[in-house]
Parts: structure tokens; C-alpha cells; sequence
């Protein structure tokens, strides 16, 4: 059994960013902070599928380069092999919580896109 209090991780860019809450033996699960214009890297994961539960705010996801905005109480849920790529396009801070499984230590593919970029690779 573990119990974990949120307030006891440090997100990985300071006060934004994914922090995890626990990592393996089965899944990670962890919240997601993006402060006001700030994105986070395309990427996907070989093995691993990806949910989030927005908890705050607004989110615009593209996934494989559809563009979805969602909001508090969405669930988004990304297939494995499917890029994927956050922005924070609103005003205040987007928060939500998320779970990657099944647990792969070595499974994110960074990706070179850009989402106004006519020159970005979608694999």
C-alpha cells in the first residue's frame, strides 16, 4: 500500500510541469501543472497509453495533429504511438491529473514538432 500527499513532490520545473506521485510497478500516475502560454514537448510512448483528468483550467491537445481544447472535468485518453503535444493557451494555470500504463521505465520518444510549424515531423 502507499499513501502519497501531493504537496510532498516537487514538480519537475519548479512550480510547472508533470510531478509524479508514484512511478511503477504497473503505472505512473502524477499531476500536470502548465502556467498560462507554457506547452510541454511533442512526444508519445511506444508500450504506455496516457490519460489525463483536467482538474483546472484549459488545455489545447494535438494528438497525431488533431487539435482538441478541453476543460475542467475533461478526460483525454492517448493510445499508445500517438504523438502528443499540451499548450496552456488560456489565462490562468491548467492543472489536471494523469496515468501512464502499463509501467515502461524507458518508453517517451521526444518528437521535432511544432504546432504552427509547416516544417514539423509527425513520425
Amino acid at each position: 500500500m502507499t499513501i502519497v500527499n501531493e504537496i510532498e513532490k516537487e514538480y519537475r520545473f519548479g512550480d510547472s510541469g508533470p510531478k509524479y506521485l508514484l512511478r511503477g510497478p504497473r503505472m505512473n500516475f502524477g499531476i500536470v501543472v502548465l502556467k498560462p502560454k507554457q506547452d510541454f514537448n511533442a512526444h508519445y510512448h511506444n508500450i504506455m497509453e496516457e490519460n489525463f483528468y483536467i482538474l483546472e483550467g484549459e488545455l489545447e491537445i494535438h494528438i497525431d495533429g488533431e487539435i482538441f481544447h478541453c476543460k475542467k472535468g475533461d478526460f483525454i485518453h492517448v493510445e499508445p504511438k500517438k504523438v502528443h503535444y499540451l499548450i496552456n493557451n488560456g489565462d490562468t494555470d491548467f492543472k489536471a491529473a494523469f496515468m501512464l500504463s502499463p509501467y515502461q521505465e524507458q518508453d517517451k520518444v521526444e518528437v521535432d514538432y511544432k504546432p504552427y510549424d509547416k516544417e514539423s515531423k509527425l513520425i
